[in-house]
C-alpha cells in the first residue's frame, strides 16, 4: 500500500491511499473461505459448494468490505504514526476521489481530507483578568430552606373546620338541574380534595367553615378544570369529564391539615443528623453554608462561560473553515447546510474552545483520579436520596449506588467531564486575576437573559 500525504495550506492536507491486489487479495480469500463452510445451497453438500460460485454470489461485498477495513485501519494507522494533531474525521475528498467499480477495479485509489489543528500561543498571567460573581444568600432564602425543610418533615393533622388549605375526604354525588340526586349518576367515594389546589374561589368559599360530615354543593369541573384530574377524581372514564358540567354534593368524612415541622431539636437532627446541630442559628448557618455551596457551582459555570469568551478571543485561533463546515454536516444528519452556515460562529467558538482546554489540560498536567469521580457520584447519589427525605446514608451504600451510575458510559463521561472543567477553573483562578463581585440572584440570573 502507498500512502501519500499533500499538505494544501497550513491547515489542510490531502491524504492518498493506493491499494493494489496483493494489499486485500489473502484477506478476501480468508473470508470467502469461511463463507464456503457456512454456505448452504441445494445441489451442494455444506462445505462443498465450488468456490467460483462462492466468489459469484459473494465476491464482490465481501472485497468492498474487506477493502475498506484495511482502509480505516492504515489511514488511522498512518495519522497515528505520523503524529497528526487532526480536527475531526477525515472527510472524502470532493474532486480527486474517481469512482470505484467494484465488479472490475483491482487497484484502488482513496482520496481524504483532513484538516490539522491550528498552532497558537496562549499565555496566560495575572495580567488576565475575568470576574467572579459570588451569589450573595440572603435572608429570603434562608427562610425558604428553613420552610422547605420543614414541609419535607410535615405531617397531616386532624381540623375540625375548614379553613384555606385544609385537606379532605369525602363522597361525591352527581345532582341534576334541580339539584337533586341522579339516580344511577356519578358516585365516587372516599375522594381527597385539597382547597389549596382548587381553581374557582366561588368553590372555595363554600367549603370554608365546613367540618365533618357537612354537605356542600358545587361544581368539581370549575373547581378542578383539568379534566385529567376530574376523570381520576370522579372515576369516570376521560371522555365523559371532558363534557361533564354538573354539580355535585360533596360529603365531608374527614379534614386534615398539613402541618410544617416545628423548629427544634427532632427538626435538626432529622436534616442534619443527630447532633450536629443543636440551635435554631445553627440550623440557619448550617442551611447558608449548604446554599453558598450549591451557588459556587453556578458562580463556576459563569466563570466558565466567559473564561471561554476571553481565552477565545485572546488566543485567535485560525480554522479549516470550509472543512469544519462540512465535517458537521457530515456528521450530525438533522442539521442543513444552512443550518449549519448560519450557527457556524457558536459551532467554531466551540471548537476552539475546546483546543484550549485541551491545551491547557495536556501542558498543566490536569487529570481526574478514578476516586474523584466515585465521590462525585455519591455527592449526586446522596442528593437524590435527600430528595426523598433520607438525610442519613451509609458510606457502604452511597459508593454502591455511585459504582452502579458509573456503568453507565455516558453518565461515567458527563461526569469525568464535568470534574474536567473543576480543575480548569482552579487551574485559571491560580493563573489569572479573577475579581470577586458579589451579586444579587436576581442579578446573576440576568447575566443570561
Amino acid at each position: 500500500m502507498n500512502i501519500t500525504r499533500t499538505n494544501t495550506d497550513d491547515l489542510n492536507a490531502v491524504i492518498k491511499l493506493q491499494l493494489v491486489k496483493e494489499d486485500y487479495a489473502s484477506q478476501v480469500d480468508s473470508v470467502l473461505k469461511e463463507q464456503r463452510k457456512k454456505a448452504s445451497i441445494d445441489g451442494f453438500r455444506p462445505g462443498k459448494v465450488p468456490m467460483g460460485l462462492i466468489k459469484k454470489m459473494y465476491g464482490t461485498p465481501v472485497l468492498a468490505d474487506e477493502v475498506n477495513k484495511i482502509l480505516g485501519q492504515e489511514l488511522y494507522k498512518y495519522i497515528e504514526e505520523n503524529k497528526l494533531d487532526i480536527l475531526g474525521e477525515p472527510l472524502p475528498n470532493e474532486t480527486e476521489q474517481k469512482n470505484i467499480d467494484w465488479e472490475k477495479d483491482t487497484e484502488f485509489e482513496f482520496v481524504f481530507d483532513i484538516a490539522m489543528a491550528p498552532e497558537y500561543t496562549l499565555n496566560l498571567s495575572k495580567r488576565d483578568k475575568i470576574n467572579f460573581f459570588k451569589i450573595a444568600v440572603d435572608e429570603k432564602m434562608i427562610q425558604n430552606g428553613v420552610d422547605m425543610h420543614a414541609r419535607r418533615f410535615g405531617s397531616n393533622e386532624e381540623a375540625e373546620v375548614v379553613e384555606d388549605k385544609e385537606i379532605l375526604k369525602g363522597n361525591f354525588a352527581q345532582l341534576d338541574a334541580e339539584g337533586n340526586l341522579v339516580e344511577d349518576g356519578i358516585v365516587s367515594e372516599d375522594v381527597a380534595i385539597s382547597l389549596e389546589y382548587m381553581k374557582d374561589e366561588e368553590s372555595k368559599a363554600k367549603f370554608v367553615g365546613a367540618n365533618v360530615n357537612q354537605i356542600i354543593t358545587f361544581n368539581p369541573a370549575k373547581a378542578f378544570p383539568n379534566r385529567s384530574d376530574l376523570a381520576s377524581m370522579l372515576g369516570v372514564a376521560p371522555e365523559m369529564a371532558e363534557t361533564l358540567e354538573s354539580d355535585f354534593q360533596y360529603t365531608i368524612t374527614n379534614i386534615s391539615k398539613f402541618v410544617p415541622a416545628e423548629m427544634n431539636q427532632e427538626l435538626f437532627d432529622k436534616v442534619f443528623g443527630e447532633g450536629k446541630i443543636t440551635s435554631e442559628e445553627e440550623f440557619k448557618n448550617q442551611i447558608k453554608a449548604d446554599i453558598e455551596a450549591q451557588l459556587v457551582n453556578d458562580s463556576d459555570y459563569k466563570f466558565l462561560i466567559d473564561a471561554k469568551e476571553k481565552l477565545v478571543k485572546k488566543a485567535k485561533i485560525q480554522l479549516p473553515i470550509s472543512f469544519l463546515k462540512r465535517w458537521i454536516t457530515s456528521t450530525n444528519k438533522e442539521l442543513t447546510a444552512e443550518q449549519v452556515e448560519s450557527d457556524f460562529e457558536n459551532y467554531s467558538d466551540d471548537i476552539r474552545w475546546q483546543l484550549i482546554k485541551d491545551r491547557l489540560i495536556k501542558d498543566n498536567d490536569l487529570k481526574v483520579g478514578e476516586e474523584e469521580v466515585i465521590e462525585f457520584a455519591k455527592k449526586q447519589a446522596l442528593m437524590q436520596f435527600q430528595q426523598y427525605g433520607m438525610m442519613e446514608v451509609p458510606e457502604e451504600y452511597l459508593t454502591n449506588y455511585a459504582k452502579q451510575m458509573l456503568e453507565n458510559k455516558d453518565e461515567a463521561r458527563k461526569i469525568w467531564d464535568r470534574k474536567l472543567d473543576d480543575k480548569v477553573v482552579e487551574y485559571l483562578k491560580n493563573t489569572i486575576k479573577v475579581e470577586e463581585k458579589e451579586v444579587s440572584t436576581e442579578e446573576f440570573n440576568k447575566m443570561f437573559e
